[in-house]
């Protein structure tokens, strides 16, 4: 699936406890992240995002070049481990275009981390990785996947992560305040019907003005054709002839983005969980519920079979049933200091961000149960994991931002009242638990 994406900010951090969340990352998904209803997946096609012949090498700036510096103690803190210890970690900048089409115009700047062991054997040459989002930060996963990786991965390959441009640690978009993406996250508005639209629109749209008062034409270079030409960059400049990639995800769309515009630079990829390049959006948003919809039965099945979690019920039916409820009336949760109260859509994002993994699944039940005594205080916590919000600070990531900018820039999508007014009526007959949340996505880049 596409997050997507559940990295933690590790420079900001600090902690082994925040790279925990790394790992996830790997599975991370590019749904859309919606004004309205927040989702992990990106609905645009591969063949939207990449042109329509290879780009011409006069189109990249070149040398591209990144001075690094050593940033180990940092990261091995961070980490933690024997295994971080052994590594070097080096940390740096490098200055691209901000529109191709003008290289000698204004430029931004992307975080690059480069990991590799003190005494590395046969190297062959740099993996760059990508966890997925769009929005997902490539540093984060990189720095996951330091305990993840084969010694003989290691032996032949630097690793090198990167946060794309208008995420993370690299110049990061920042369209949406952390109240509104409370407010945001707690919608959960019923498209099939006009008041449901009128709500949904006026969010999507409220979001996007204040994203383009504030960045101006500047804000459609944020894309994937331009990502995937960043790439081909960072491949020049840490020394490298041809590009080996691991892409997780909306990753996949990236890395067939740049084998399409950079077909004689690749040595390898691995595009893990990838997109169909022909499927249209509908349909490939349609697959993604559908395929949370199966793997909440997974979750279901499990909860049944295990005393501690079988006392919640049919699952399915609890979960459609405390939606609906949380709609009517929120409900409270009992963590020190928390003013928020959960609605549906607050129910719909802890629920989907517990599937993406199976070591979820005690977490979700445990939050069910508690939610079903009148405590939501679970339920934010995994829907906090999901959206890349700090509990106790209240403040998020921008994964939200440059999700939003990012697919509605390769989205190709006309969205009108119909087409979401039927799309919904579908949705929510096949898929109860998330046809819902997915509907009102449609109207994120109206």
């Amino acid at each position: 699936m596409q997050h997507s994406s559940r990295s933690s900010r590790l420079l900001t951090a600090g902690t082994a406890a925040a790279v925990s969340v790394l790992l996830l990352t790997s599975c991370t998904s590019s749904k859309r992240h919606t004004a309205p209803t927040p989702t992990r997946t990106s609905s645009s096609t591969a063949a939207t995002s990449a042109p329509s012949s290879p780009a011409s090498p006069t189109a990249t700036p070149s040398p591209a070049s990144i001075a690094f510096s050593d940033c180990s103690s940092q990261f091995q803190t961070a980490i933690g481990g024997s295994r971080a210890k052994k590594m070097t970690f080096s940390c740096g900048k490098l200055s691209v275009p901000l529109d191709y089409a003008k290289p000698a115009g204004n430029t931004i700047q992307l975080f690059v981390l480069k990991v590799h062991p003190k005494a590395q054997r046969q190297r062959i040459g740099s993996l760059l990785v990508n966890p997925g989002g769009p929005g997902g930060s490539g540093v984060n996963l990189a720095a996951g996947l330091v305990n993840a990786l084969s010694d003989d991965v290691f032996n032949h390959f630097d690793l090198v992560g990167f946060d794309p441009r208008g995420v993370g640690l690299s110049q990061p978009l920042q369209c949406i305040p952390d109240r509104e993406k409370d407010r945001l996250a707690a919608a959960d508005p019923d498209v099939r019907t006009a008041a449901g639209q009128a709500q949904a629109r006026a969010a999507s749209q409220a979001v996007a003005r204040a994203c383009v008062a504030k960045y101006g034409s500047g804000l459609g270079q944020y894309n994937t054709e331009e990502t995937a030409r960043d790439m081909d960059l960072i491949r020049q400049a840490v020394g490298d002839s041809k590009l080996n990639y691991l892409g997780f995800s909306y990753g996949t769309r990236l890395g067939a983005a740049y084998a399409h515009q950079f077909p004689t630079h690749v040595r390898a990829e691995v595009l893990d969980g990838a997109l169909d390049p022909v499927t249209s959006e509908l349909a490939q948003d349609e697959q993604q519920t559908k395929a949370f919809e199966q793997a909440f039965d997974q979750f279901a099945a499990d909860c049944m079979a295990r005393p501690a979690c079988a006392v919640l019920g049919n699952p399915r039916a609890v979960v459609t049933s405390m939606i609906a409820a949380a709609d009517r009336q929120p409900i409270h949760s009992s963590r020190d200091g928390e003013t928020r109260v959960a609605t549906g859509g607050i129910v719909t994002i802890g629920v989907l961000s517990a599937l993406y993994d199976q070591s979820d699944w005690t977490s979700l039940g445990n939050a069910l149960i508690s939610a079903e005594h009148g405590d939501a205080a679970g339920l934010f916590t995994l829907a906090d994991t999901y959206l890349e919000r700090d509990e106790d600070t209240g403040h998020y990531s921008n994964i939200m931002d440059a999700n939003l900018a990012v697919n509605c820039n390769d989205s190709r999508l006309k969205v009108t009242d119909a087409l979401v007014a039927g799309e919904a009526r579908q949705w929510i007959a096949k898929y109860p638990i998330f046809g819902r949340n997915a509907a009102a996505s449609l109207y994120s880049c109206y």
